[in-house]
């Protein structure tokens, strides 16, 4: 029995010799083969260290930058959809109103409230009446109707 037991333990010795390679040997368990040069990074015990750098500095750094950037893009867009909002509301509100002609493209006309609150459309200039003025827009030739100032030289639009 002893004679036995010795060569079991010879034989799993043997058997673990051939499974178990050295550490500077890179073997693939997964292929069988010797791949140390197929690796990306030196596999050599004399190859330097890898480093993992702190980036952490960067990340931060970069993250205020992005996210400022994208803010600013979001409050720009965010503008520009209040100013259409708006311009939808001018132009339901000048098309829901009351008129009786015809409005011609680029020409400028006056919204007023009538004594019932109803709005309606005219061609008379808020300093030629004592209506309640609401303001004054011009039909552009998409058929949208856009809120122009009264200045001095005329009608400028917004």
């Amino acid at each position: 029995m002893n004679t036995t037991g010795t060569l079991s333990l010879q034989h799993k010795s043997n058997a673990m010799s051939t499974d178990k390679k050295p550490d500077q040997i890179v073997f693939n368990e997964d292929t069988q083969r010797y791949d140390a040069a197929l690796k990306p990074y030196a596999t050599n015990v004399g190859a330097p260290a890898i480093k993992v750098n702190d980036n952490s500095t960067w990340k931060n750094r970069n993250i205020l930058k992005a996210n400022k950037q994208i803010q600013s893009k979001y409050l720009e867009l965010k503008a520009a959809y209040d100013k259409m909002m708006e311009e939808l509301e001018y132009n339901n509100l000048v098309y829901n109103a009351r008129y009786n002609f015809e409005p011609i493209i680029g020409e400028s006309y006056h919204l007023y409230r009538d004594k019932k609150e109803q709005p309606f459309l005219s061609i008379i200039a808020p300093s030629d009446c004592n209506f309640d003025f609401i303001g004054s827009f011009k039909l552009n030739s998409e058929h949208v109707w856009k809120k122009v100032n009264p200045d001095e030289d005329g009608l400028r639009t917004t």
